[in-house]
């Protein structure tokens, strides 16, 4: 199984960056613009995990989930990584330590990391199959600054790829109550 652990934002906040690319998707050709049932925060790429380490994997992810607080996001601003993804960033609480506890707990449960890449938090919005200059979108959209919102849950995600490639949430575990308020 594919899995990788991630935020999903909230139905309105997607709602805000759809209307926000809305006026900017036909300024850079050969982009593909993904569906927003996809858009998530990845926090840790586990690759393919054997089904046997499933149940140690969401023991863990629900250990790493109740040892931080939720978190109070909201997007802002967009970049691009090698010529080839475009995406938007993020401002508020940080997620670093959260991401190092769920690629901690997939390690633990066997799960093979593919990932070891340093943690970048941000929402993938397009991609391209060649290297394009994707500066008229950053620049279009580095303006954009969304509502803030709250990230309470870690989910486990299985991605299925194919034609067209399809998430399902094997499940999901909250955040500790945020004592801030």
């Amino acid at each position: 199984m594919r899995l990788f652990a991630a935020i999903i934002p909230p139905p309105e906040i997607l709602d805000e960056v759809a209307a926000a690319l809305a006026p900017v998707t036909e300024l850079v050709e050969g982009v593909r613009w993904p569906d927003r049932a996809t858009w998530h925060l990845t926090l840790a790429f586990y690759g393919e995990v054997p089904e046997r380490a499933l149940p140690d994997l969401e023991v863990r992810l629900a250990r790493a989930a109740a040892r931080h607080p939720a978190k109070r996001l909201a997007f802002a601003g967009a970049g691009a990584f090698a010529k080839r993804v475009l995406w938007l960033g993020l401002t508020g609480d940080p997620l670093v330590r959260l991401a190092a506890s769920t690629r901690a707990a997939g390690r633990r449960a066997g799960a093979v990391q593919t990932d070891d890449k340093p943690f970048r938090p941000h929402l993938t919005i397009a991609r391209t199959r060649h290297p394009t200059d994707l500066r008229p979108l950053v620049e279009a959209l580095s303006s954009f600054e969304g509502s803030s919102w709250a990230a309470d849950a870690v989910h486990l995600v299985h991605s299925r790829l194919g034609a067209t490639v399809r998430y399902e949430s094997l499940g999901h575990w909250a955040l500790a109550p945020d004592e801030r308020g």
